[in-house]
């Protein structure tokens, strides 16, 4: 899953020489929950998609390594759910940049007010989630970690520069 992809795919433990555990029993049958209609059902998508495995977390710091912050409602609920099974500090790592744009051309988040890093800085989304640190992947680096070039991919989502001219009302 995406998840484990970020954590072990981009490499993280193994660089940083921080072992890799898994803290989650994740429902694969939940979908994604930043593409969910309305705020209610993702929240609930969130509560569905994961569980705590309490004994690996209790009294320990955690690193979380997710791949996208959004809307910010499935990291809440993630570091809500770590705290709750114990874990003594909580950091929060996103494998890829801030999504600070819409995305017109097929991912469903159309509103630049619902986007959380386009509307607050990263301090103010850290308290919100309540964790004790938080840092996105640059746009470079997740361009560098792919091994093709930037012209490769749409980054509207990321910095704006949307590469068809459109009219998005």
């Amino acid at each position: 899953d995406l998840l484990n992809l970020a954590a072990l795919g981009g490499m993280f433990s193994e660089r940083s020489g921080i072992p890799y555990r898994t803290v989650f029993m994740r429902n694969h049958y939940t979908g994604r929950s930043f593409i969910q209609p309305d705020q209610a059902l993702r929240e609930f998508t969130a509560q569905l998609k994961l569980a705590t495995i309490q004994g690996v977390i209790k009294g320990k710091s955690i690193i979380l390594v997710d791949d996208s912050l959004v809307r910010g409602t499935t990291s809440r609920k993630i570091v809500k759910m770590v705290k709750a099974a114990g874990a003594k500090e909580i950091h929060l790592r996103i494998s890829c940049p801030p999504t600070v744009s819409p995305c017109f051309y097929g991912i469903d988040f159309p509103d630049r007010n619902k986007l959380m890093a386009a509307n607050s800085s990263i301090d103010e989304i850290r308290k919100y989630l309540s964790a004790d640190s938080l840092a996105y992947l640059s746009q470079s680096g997740m361009v560098k970690a792919t091994g093709l070039g930037a012209e490769s991919f749409c980054m509207a989502c990321y910095d704006g520069d949307y590469p068809v001219t459109f009219d998005p009302k």
